[in-house]
């Protein structure tokens, strides 16, 4: 999450909603074409075609998956959490990170 706290306003208009495009682009798209989400999607898309992440998990995994790192982002960069030492934003992250390992697994 370090671009999120030394580029916030790139890290915000990462997240923007487009002006031109949907925001949740089709399956279909060309990787060029994917918003953050369907980043997301794809990557959780070849883990299941992988049988690293099993298929009756997939299903909407994305969201809560996206909550968790948003929320940290926002939290940590601009909200409440933004001045908490750098040992316990490590330590958030952890914990965001091993639960999303949880929900995968």
């Amino acid at each position: 999450m370090p671009i999120a706290r030394e580029e916030p306003g790139l890290f915000a208009t990462a997240f923007a909603l487009p002006q031109q495009h949907a925001y949740d682009a089709s399956d279909g798209a060309a990787e060029q074409e994917l918003t953050p989400l369907g980043h997301l999607r794809a990557a959780l898309d070849e883990l299941a075609d992988a049988g690293m992440l099993e298929r009756r998990r997939r299903d909407g995994i994305e969201y809560p998956i996206w909550c968790a790192v948003h929320g940290l982002a926002v939290l940590t960069g601009q909200g409440p959490l933004r001045d908490v030492p750098d040992a316990t934003r490590r330590h958030i992250e952890q914990l965001t990170g091993a639960f999303i390992d949880q929900a995968l697994a």
